[in-house]
């Protein structure tokens, strides 16, 4: 898909915003004499003894002589110093003084204290918000790869079942076009599980990526014996990472656990790879139903269950 200029400009403008509220436009960056970029290479000479100077070119996509020119003023400040490396003569090292310690540490101390104040001025919630964005950001950037880093399994907190209830309705009217009737049946689902749900044999969980939220699934009783899993979702970033298999696995755990002969779940014929999930968790087709008109469009409903090991 084309690049939209809406999407352009809108991009700019958080770039002009951005820029303005960390303040990287005026003379020295933290109200001191070094640019964001001078206080980005002293960051990155913090991090060890010493930094071999094309190495540190190539992390920084910086001119050779751009660096050259910065690293000789750093000298003249006495805050660093080049040398010939140990190992290869022929390369550069660049390494910190003591005194380019204090700089560093003066620095990383501004730093933390004017996010910290921005962020003390943002209620709970939104700063969550600001943060769970700014790692969006970042994952989506990052070599146009999926979110990075290990999913994790949590139970529900406040604000969850609204998410759920948000996250499936516009997922389902973007993905397959069902109407507002879906997000209603999904809503009265969430709300009899927050209402009367029992500790015991019924639970819920929150799949989260690098701090945010990407998927959900419920535990809920349907017969004595019987317990039906519902409402699993993706978020697609997050799709093809284990997050579905993860909260499937869980949710069958949990429910073998509570003493349940089997497991149930309904599902459309539509939802293909979930499918794949399901078998791979030992769920098998039970029966489908006939095409119905529902949720402004034909499904296909299908039942699938899977029957614990009883002693």
């Amino acid at each position: 898909m084309d690049v939209i200029a809406d999407e352009i400009t809108t991009v700019r403008s958080f770039n002009r915003f951005y820029t303005g509220v960390i303040g990287v436009l005026g003379e020295g960056l933290l109200k001191t004499p070094y640019s964001l970029t001078e206080a980005r290479v002293i960051f990155e000479l913090a991090q060890r003894d010493a930094t071999e100077v094309l190495e540190l070119r190539r992390a920084l996509d910086l001119d050779p002589g751009y660096l050259s020119r910065m690293l000789a003023r750093f000298e003249s400040d006495g805050i660093a110093r080049r040398e010939r490396s140990a190992a290869d003569a022929r390369r550069q090292v660049a390494r910190l003084t003591p005194h380019g310690r204090e700089v560093f540490a003066m620095l990383d101390e501004r730093s933390v204290g004017e996010i910290r104040a921005m962020l003390d001025r943002l209620p709970a919630g939104r700063r969550q918000l600001l943060v769970t964005a700014m790692k969006t950001i970042q994952n989506v950037l990052d070599d146009a790869g999926p979110p990075r880093g290990t999913c994790v399994l949590r139970p529900l907190r406040p604000g969850d079942l609204g998410w759920v209830v948000q996250r499936n309705g516009a997922l389902y009217a973007e993905e397959v076009g069902w109407d507002r009737t879906y997000e209603a049946l999904v809503a009265k689902i969430v709300a009899g599980y927050g209402e009367s749900h029992d500790p015991a044999c019924e639970n819920a969980w929150i799949a989260e990526l690098d701090g945010a939220p990407v998927g959900s699934v419920f535990c809920m009783k349907k017969e004595e014996a019987v317990a039906q899993l519902r409402l699993l979702h993706v978020e697609p970033p997050a799709r093809g990472l284990g997050v579905g298999a993860a909260l499937v696995g869980e949710c069958v755990r949990f429910a073998e656990k509570a003493g349940y002969a089997e497991m149930m779940l309904w599902t459309t014929a539509l939802q293909r790879p979930a499918h794949r999930i399901y078998r791979a968790a030992g769920f098998e087709l039970e029966r489908e139903e006939e095409p119905v008109e529902r949720f402004g469009g034909v499904i296909h409903g299908q039942y699938w269950r899977k029957k614990f090991q009883t002693a």
